[in-house]
């Protein structure tokens, strides 16, 4: 499995960046609330002295968007926790859930703004006073509305903050709304003007019914996107993409059980992948790697856990097949050959054993391995497993090269007297204990097959054997003449 360490570059001597994200966020939500505070206890005021519904709409709007601020305030500096024993996505969600509480909020202040309307309109007169004080409180407030919501919106796309883009989207919508009462202000001053003041207060009203309805409208949409992200439904054609690029990452055969989850700026992705089995552990995860950067292109905060499993390429030969079951068995083998004729193979093979096993245990081992074989490859008739001794040095080797001039002479010698060899060069000698480990290059001579080039290896290292007590393995590297 591969997983993200996000702060792994990250010099020691500087903040990560996570830092100055949360202390921006902190300071924006910050400010929305100095401003939501003005805001409110300004049009408040001038709402009472005038008796203007549509101003003490807007203050109740306003008082609404001071609550939602301190909880954006809150939620930012929460959410920036990193994740700990109880909360192991982390603290992100607080975001949502705040935008979610703002919703309701939002609605339960439009209750009162319709259920006021409505009686001003058919059940009961109040006088609105439509002064200078009115239309400068709601002027100071489409510039302050509009100042903060593009301040919140640039903070929102920047660190992803659903958190801030809820405050943006409130302040936004009090640009409008104000702009609908100040209309309604304007008709009550013309109707006073014009003396149809009894006709045209009734604008008033009508607009605190226009921003009530605008209220809702944006309520609706921030509380589907709120609910979305709490019942962790993926973002939005996000899935398709994602799938389309890693199908084509080199060495992906095919991806399945991809997941993905939203907690505030950071969406978590788990998917697994298939690769060819028989491949190294080294380059599975260099694929698993290569799917996170990739899916990284498409979601740049996402925290990605890619699980990689091995699976059978399309064309894969039984050869393949019997040393990839071999693996999975635990077992190593060589000089794998299967003879077919029509839908039925035999299988040869040799397989390395420990040295130190009895033949019981390693009759056994192969037992299971062939069985494995059996069951992996259909149409089998029979197996024919050859057991080979295998064992590496049980101590570490020393290199005895410079004090071995007499056994070098010795292999020189031996190797001269052997015909297709030109000529062997770096010999070099190593030890474990009594045990004796020789390494050679050998150049042979032009016009041989690799067929030829191994018997005439092979018979040199039977001599080598027979001639050097002691001496457990020989590794002849084969060269061409003329290579130098």
């Amino acid at each position: 499995m591969v997983e993200t360490d996000h702060n792994e570059n990250v010099p020691a001597s500087e903040p990560p960046p996570g830092v100055d994200a949360g202390r921006e966020k902190r300071r924006v939500a910050l400010t929305s609330v100095v401003a939501a505070v003005f805001l409110t206890g300004t049009k408040l005021a001038v709402g009472l002295a005038t008796g203007s519904l549509g101003i003490l709409a807007e203050a109740a709007h306003s008082g609404l968007d001071l609550v939602a601020a301190v909880i954006t305030y809150f939620a930012v500096r929460f959410s920036d926790k990193p994740a700990d024993e109880k909360h192991l996505y982390g603290h992100g969600k607080v975001e949502n859930l705040s935008g979610f509480v703002e919703t309701l909020l939002l609605l339960a202040t439009c209750a009162w703004i319709v259920s006021e309307a409505v009686k001003r309109l058919f059940f009961k007169d109040v006088p609105v006073e439509a002064t200078i004080w009115s239309f400068l409180v709601i002027v100071m407030s489409i510039v302050i509305d509009v100042s903060r919501s593009r301040a919140l919106l640039r903070a929102a796309q920047k660190h992803g903050s659903q958190a801030l883009e809820a405050d943006a989207l409130h302040f936004s919508t009090d640009v409008w709304s104000s702009a609908v009462v100040l209309l309604g202000l304007t008709l009550v001053k013309v109707g006073a003007w014009t003396g149809h003041s009894r006709v045209l207060e009734r604008a008033d009203a009508v607009a605190a019914l226009v921003v009530a309805l605008i209220v809702i409208w944006v309520s609706v949409r921030l509380g589907r996107r709120t609910i979305d992200v709490l019942l962790d439904q993926a973002p939005a054609g996000k899935v398709a993409e994602i799938e389309r690029v890693v199908r084509q990452i080199p060495g992906v055969l095919s991806s399945r059980q991809l997941r993905l989850r939203q907690s505030g700026n950071q969406v978590f992705v788990d998917l697994v992948i298939d690769v060819r089995r028989g491949l190294s552990l080294e380059s599975s995860h260099a694929i698993g790697s290569l799917v996170e950067e990739r899916i990284r292109g498409v979601l740049p905060r996402a925290d990605v856990v890619v699980h990689v499993e091995p699976l059978a390429a399309a064309g894969e030969t039984p050869a393949e097949r019997i040393r990839a079951i071999a693996v999975n068995e635990g077992q190593t083998v060589h000089n794998v050959m299967v003879s077919a004729e029509g839908d039925q193979s035999y299988i040869e093979l040799h397989v390395e054993m420990d040295e130190r096993l009895d033949l019981q245990e390693a009759h056994r081992r192969v037992d299971r391995l062939e069985a494995a074989i059996m069951a992996g490859l259909p149409g089998v008739t029979g197996i024919t497993t050859h057991i080979e001794p295998h064992r590496g040095p049980q101590k570490p080797l020393q290199d005895v090269t410079g004090t071995s001039v007499g056994l070098i002479r010795h292999v020189r010698q031996m190797v001269a007297q052997t015909q297709g060899i030109v000529e062997c060069h770096d010999v070099a000698v190593r030890r474990a204990g009594h045990e004796t480990f020789l390494a050679l290059h050998c150049t042979f001579a032009a016009g041989l097959s690799i067929r030829d080039v191994h018997a005439i290896s092979s018979g040199l290292e039977e001599r080598l054997r027979a001639a050097i007590p002691h001496l457990i393995r020989v590794t002849t590297h084969p060269e061409p003449c003329g290579t130098g």
